[in-house]
């Protein structure tokens, strides 16, 4: 692990092995970050986050207590996690923290808000911009404030067109999804 004299860790947070912490970042108390993450600059990670292995968190992002975030998950430039449904600042409701899962590999774009208790789905891509207020399945891709579902997208982050009988192939790595029941799995 490797930290800019400018980064404040707080006692006892768990850091794994070739994860970088850039300039002026907090990572406060009972944190758990795995292997080769990349922490950018003015990065707050609050009490008792746990971030998998290998993930990106870019410039100026707020990550709050109830988060986790599997392998491999993008976090871009300025989004924002919430983790109170009802902030009031006369109101401490430290005690109704809710929580927010980040799947496998999920991508969300810069200066996205999550609202809290809302899961995110393994390779699911949240456009720039986007307000996600519900769950949103793995594979999918979502836009907007609310964010919407507009399609569906692979591993490596491109758009899947699937045909008549519900198949689709990644441009990039050949790899083969089919969409069942309104959701995606990959087959091969």
């Amino acid at each position: 692990m490797t930290a800019h004299p400018s980064a404040y860790i707080d006692e006892g947070c768990q850091i794994g092995a070739g994860t970088k912490i850039w300039h002026f970042s907090h990572i406060m108390p009972n944190c758990i970050l795995g292997e080769n993450c990349n922490i950018g600059q003015n990065v707050v990670i609050s009490p008792d986050v746990v971030l998998g292995r290998n993930v990106k968190v870019q410039n100026n992002v707020s990550i709050y207590t109830g988060v986790t975030c599997d392998d491999d998950v993008f976090l871009g430039p300025s989004m924002v996690f919430t983790n109170v449904i009802n902030p009031r600042s006369a109101v401490n409701r430290k005690n109704e923290y809710l929580k927010t899962h980040v799947g496998k590999g999920a991508s969300i774009g810069a200066n996205a808000t999550i609202v809290c208790g809302n899961d995110i789905g393994q390779y699911a891509f949240i456009g720039a911009g986007a307000v996600v207020t519900k769950y949103v399945p793995p594979y999918a891709l979502v836009v907007g404030n609310p964010a919407k579902q507009i399609g569906w997208v692979s591993e490596y982050g491109h758009r899947l067109h699937f045909d008549e009988q519900g198949l689709a192939t990644c441009e990039e790595s050949g790899a083969q999804y089919r969409l069942l029941a309104g959701n995606v799995e990959k087959i091969a």
